[in-house]
């Protein structure tokens, strides 16, 4: 190891660091940078700059050799995307190399990354839904997992505080388990799904309502309105939907107070044991392999969940032989993600007088439905799931596998064909300690550091309500006339939601947990983790809007701890 010297030292200095630029990591360096610290953002892959970045915001379909299908080559680079039919030419370019960055399987896991400036911000659905007491009560209540240090009510005004700046566009509902957001005008149902929202309506105690999403429906902050174009994942160039290169990064830019070094693969925690605290990071600079260490009073790890649990493993010292803050032993346990790829599908006649305007980047929502009270209690599991999908009209791709020829046939293609719908189930996984991660370290990556071993699987109960998720979207969609109905359970392991979650858990006591309810190492106060990682129980909702909250939460804690000189 090359150690700096003092000069050098100093140069390396900051006042925070936040390791990782994606949605957390974004948020991380907003409030940290508004609230007066020197900060550092260290981001493991290339920089990525709105706009200029963006290669094929405008492309279309015969705009690419392949129709946009990705290489045998490039397939091999990006596997795990391509395996669930994600990565196209046209986004390609914001999907990590697998190649280069391997990890072991010890059940299945599918392990999805985006590193660049920005992170999987470039890449993610954008539904965005507050979590409720419902959630925070859960683990309390039903005994799986420790208590989460916080309620809805310490998150409350900082949910409030990110939406107003992000720009979530919704319909707002009234319902305590599912809070309203602060929202721009929400997008429209299409007429089937008015249809099926009537029919749901008057058949079951449940709602259908358009999804909850981070694009702006009217212009705020400089920022342009949606275009329903749905090429998101290519980067927007309206700046429409919210991600970290077009909304947080560019605010702490304009303090002043950003130092942004992308190519800096953060390996371990420097820790002090003389002083109890954390001191700074080493990297490896991706480009160079150079070893480096940067110095900060306060460390913000926001790598997402994986990375930073991988972090911190690695972190070790005489006061933390199994990981940075592992004196729980909790560090890479406790792993969850959405069931996903459950529900039903089928057709519906009549409404072909009626077409939808654009592509809408956006589907429907119906909120979860039981173990909210004793009267929707189940006997078959506990927690709950919600929905999402949409609805559509066909077009030229349903002429595939057709027997038919001819003239008409082909005139045909041109027409819209008949309507549509699916409805897909996202269940809550319960926080469990045989789901884990741990350090491989015979195996390496292209940087020469270990890498993880993941072993987590869906249990009995996540399984059980996906056979109840199943079921209850084939019966909305008879009682709503749907026809030709076809369940499907695709198996899907964990990482297909790309919502994982926990491995460095929230909790109220350092025995049983990593972090407080500021969301900061129990043994080194001056050390933050408000990615995925810090989840304590993962509802059935998209968690992305309470990382961001929890964010802003902590940074602000953070610039008001240190300005009394408490870190």
């Amino acid at each position: 190891m090359a150690y700096l010297n003092i000069e050098a030292q100093k140069q390396n200095t900051f006042d925070a660091i936040v390791i990782g630029s994606g949605i957390s990591g974004g948020w991380a360096a907003k409030e940290l940078c508004e609230g007066g610290l020197k900060t550092l953002v260290l981001e493991r892959g290339r920089d990525v700059k709105h706009l200029q970045d963006y290669p094929t915001m405008h492309n279309e379909t015969w705009d690419y050799k392949l129709r946009g299908a990705l290489t045998y080559e490039e397939q091999k680079k990006h596997k795990v995307f391509s395996e669930v039919g994600w990565a196209g030419a046209d986004s390609k370019h914001f999907i990590a190399n697998d190649v280069d960055n391997p990890y072991t399987e010890v059940k299945p896991f599918v392990w999805m990354r985006g590193h660049q400036v920005g992170g999987r911000s470039m890449l993610w659905g954008r539904q965005t839904y507050r979590w409720s007491d419902l959630d925070f009560e859960a683990n309390a209540k039903d005994g799986h997992g420790v208590d989460w240090p916080i309620r809805y009510k310490d998150i409350e005004p900082w949910y409030t505080y990110v939406e107003k700046f992000a720009g979530i566009s919704g319909e707002a509902l009234g319902l305590p388990h599912l809070p309203d957001s602060h929202f721009l005008p929400p997008m429209e149902l299409n007429c089937v799904e008015e249809h099926a929202k009537q029919s749901i309506e008057e058949n079951y105690d449940r709602h259908l309502i358009i999804g909850r999403v981070a694009h702006l429906t009217q212009p705020l902050n400089g920022r342009g309105q949606c275009q329903f174009r749905n090429r998101c994942s290519r980067g927007c160039p309206y700046g429409a939907y919210f991600s970290s290169m077009s909304v947080t990064i560019p605010a702490a830019e304009k303090t002043g107070n950003l130092t942004l070094r992308p190519h800096s693969i953060v390996s371990s925690i420097i820790y002090d044991e003389k002083k109890g605290k954390a001191t700074g990071v080493r990297i490896v600079d991706a480009e160079t392999n150079e070893e480096i260490e940067f110095y900060a009073k306060i460390i913000f790890s926001n790598a997402s969940t994986l990375s930073t649990t991988s972090i911190f493993l690695n972190s070790t010292s005489n006061r933390f032989p199994n990981g940075f803050g592992n004196d729980s032993g909790e560090l890479g346990h406790n792993l969850m993600d959405h069931t996903y790829k459950v529900g039903a599908m089928g057709g519906i006649d009549g409404f072909l007088d009626k077409y939808y305007s654009g592509r809408r980047p956006n589907g429907i929502y119906i909120p979860r439905y039981v173990n909210l009270d004793e009267k929707t209690k189940s006997n078959d599991f506990v927690r709950g799931f919600g929905f999402q999908g949409g609805a559509g009209r066909s077009g030229w791709g349903s002429g595939v596998n057709n027997n038919e020829f001819g003239a008409d046939f082909k005139d045909g293609l041109m027409k819209p064909g008949g309507w549509g719908m699916f409805l897909t189930g996202f269940a809550e996984c319960l926080p469990n300690h045989e789901n884990k991660v741990t350090l491989n370290h015979e195996l390496k990556n292209k940087w020469g550091l270990s890498t993880l071993s993941i072993d987590a699987e869906f249990k009995d109960n996540e399984l059980a309500m996906n056979r109840q998720i199943k079921t209850d979207a084939v019966e909305m969609l008879e009682k709503a006339g749907f026809k030709d109905i076809m369940p499907f359970d695709a198996k899907s392991p964990p990482g297909h939601g790309v919502h994982e979650m926990g491995t460095a858990r929230m909790g109220r006591d350092p025995k049983t947990s990593v972090l407080n309810g500021t969301n900061q190492v129990h043994a080194a106060k001056n050390v933050f983790v408000t990615d995925g990682a810090c989840m304590t129980s993962s509802s059935c909702v998209n968690p992305s809007l309470t990382y961001m909250a929890i964010t802003a939460r902590a940074a602000n804690h953070a610039v008001e701890e240190l300005k009394k000189q408490n870190l």
